[in-house]
């Protein structure tokens, strides 16, 4: 049996899981994006909503387009494309998320070093 028989189905179903896993995360930015005010972002001073909405927004449409073309899109046609996609959504999550929830809630008074007291 010829091993490229088995091998290409393996590495097809690892790039859709790669490129569904991507597109959830894209989508989880894009989403928690729009929730937050547009006065949170400038509070925090970090770029404007419209901004992030823009970034995040064709970062989902790229995911989208990518799991669409060529069996999950990572080598295929959107291959530095979606991983910039993946990086904006992630900087998005990992930086300006917890900025802006911080400022939605009004700050947190009651903190102390350790959490709340």
């Amino acid at each position: 049996m010829d091993g490229e028989l088995i091998i290409r189905p393996v590495e097809q179903a690892l790039y859709w899981i790669l490129a569904l896993v991507a597109l959830g995360l894209e989508l989880w930015a894009v989403i928690d994006c729009a929730r937050h005010r547009a006065n949170a972002f400038e509070a925090t001073g970090k770029r404007t909503k419209t901004f992030w909405l823009a970034l995040t927004g064709g970062a989902a449409l790229i995911g989208v387009l990518s799991l669409l073309t060529s069996g999950g899109g990572f080598l295929g046609t959107f291959g530095l494309f979606g991983l910039a996609a993946v990086v904006a959504a992630s900087v998005y999550l990992a930086d300006v998320r917890p900025a802006v929830k911080d400022a939605g809630r009004g700050g947190s008074r009651n903190m102390g070093p350790y959490g709340p007291w």
